[in-house]
This record gives structure tokens, sequence and C-alpha cells, in this order.
């Protein structure tokens, strides 16, 4: 019964994390959009 009260706690703390930091917005005063990825390899010359 233990086990089952520490997973359900472990489970409500990582869901509150997730929460809180959706809320505040993962880039934290990051107002510019991030670098897109870089896809393709460039020609080498």
């Amino acid at each position: 019964m233990r086990a089952l009260i520490a997973a359900a706690a472990g489970l409500a703390a990582a869901l509150a994390l997730v929460l809180t930091i959706t809320a505040v917005g993962a880039p934290a005063g990051g107002k510019a959009p991030p670098k897109p990825l870089l896809t393709t390899v460039p020609e080498h010359p």
C-alpha cells in the first residue's frame, strides 16, 4: 500500500511540475522564436 501512495504522490508532483512550466511558459522571457533546426546537411565545397 505504501508503494501505491508513493507512486500517486510522485505522479501528482510530476503533473504539478508540468502544469507549472506550461502556465509560466517554457521559454522564460524569450520573445524571439528559437532558431529552426538544421534539417539538411550543407554541401561541401
